[in-house]
Order: C-alpha cells, then sequence, then structure tokens
C-alpha cells in the first residue's frame, strides 16, 4: 500500500478515497488560500477593502507579507490589481469571478467561529442579507433538492477526476534472482 503523497493505490472498491491524498480539489485550493494572511486579505476583499494602505492598516500585516500575499492571489486569479489613480501609479485589489466563489468558505469559517469562539456577548460581525433586511446565518445547502447539508447527509464518491493508479512497476528481475 502506498502511502500519503507517494503515488496513487488501485482502487478496489468505490469507496476507495486514498486519491484524497494526491491533489484532491481541498488540498489544491488550501495550497492557494490556506495561510492565514491571505484568508484574512480575502475576508477584507469581501467586506470591500481594496486599496493596499487599508488592507495593511486593517489587518496589521508586514507590508512586504501584504506585497507577497497580494502578488500570488493575482497571479493565481483570485484577485485583480486596478490602477486607479496616476502619478503616482496606484492600484486597488478587485475580487475576480473565481475569488469571489470563495466567499461561502469565509462565510463558512466566519459562522463556525461566531459559534466556536465568540465571546458571551456574541459574534463581532454580523450579515445582513440585502433582500429581507435580517441578520443571516448562512448554511449550505443541496443545490438540487434544497436540504441543508452535513456530515451527516453526504457520501463522498469517486468523481469524474478521478484517477486511477498506475500499475505497478514489474519488480527488477535481477533482485528477485539474488532474493530467491
Amino acid at each position: 500500500m502506498n502511502s500519503p503523497g507517494h503515488g496513487l493505490r488501485a482502487a478496489a472498491d468505490a469507496s476507495d478515497l486514498t486519491h484524497r491524498f494526491d491533489g484532491d480539489s481541498v488540498s489544491r485550493a488550501l495550497d492557494l488560500v490556506g495561510e492565514r494572511w491571505t484568508m484574512l486579505i480575502l475576508r477584507e476583499a469581501f467586506f470591500g477593502v481594496r486599496r493596499f494602505g487599508q488592507l495593511a492598516r486593517n489587518l496589521n500585516i508586514p507590508r512586504p507579507t501584504l506585497t507577497t500575499r497580494l502578488r500570488k492571489l493575482v497571479d493565481v486569479g483570485l484577485l485583480d490589481r486596478v490602477q486607479y489613480a496616476r502619478d503616482p501609479d496606484r492600484f486597488e485589489y478587485r475580487l475576480t469571478a473565481a475569488g469571489r466563489e470563495l466567499f461561502g468558505a469565509i462565510v463558512v469559517l466566519m459562522r463556525w467561529g461566531d459559534t466556536h469562539l465568540a465571546g458571551p456577548e456574541g459574534p463581532p460581525i454580523v450579515l445582513t442579507h440585502q433582500a429581507c433586511g435580517k441578520v443571516t446565518h448562512p448554511k449550505l445547502t443541496c443545490d438540487v433538492c434544497g436540504e441543508e447539508i452535513t456530515v451527516h447527509n453526504v457520501t463522498p464518491s469517486r468523481g469524474p477526476g478521478f484517477l486511477e493508479a498506475d500499475p505497478a512497476p514489474p519488480e527488477d528481475s535481477a533482485r528477485s534472482e539474488r532474493n530467491s
């Protein structure tokens, strides 16, 4: 059996998900956004903060770290760097469509933090749904039936991107002869 990160193992049945250790969607996404500062920059962008100085001030992040994280977010297509002034040239950072799709991940983390880490006075920030004007507590729902999705009512299975393992290479014949 291969260990995580050392190639794919042949899957014996549909419930074998050993491939998840070799480039699953969660690990690939975390490679891009799994670092604390990156998530906080995205959170600020969702709340309308676009300019370098505002990000640096709001997050109290070292400027070289902010520069590096913003460059990465632009390079991977989650933010666009857009010029808003000349002499001197000034830029702001706007979420791309791919960046906006991460809103749900930020909200889920926020909701978890509100539930498990907020003080007795309650959550530090609430989200108001513009359509109804009420404070909302977003949840994951099935896009087909509308039922809430929980850890208890979904089953992971192979998707169209599942990679089958390459067959194991034949044992070295010279080594086989020595071992006999």
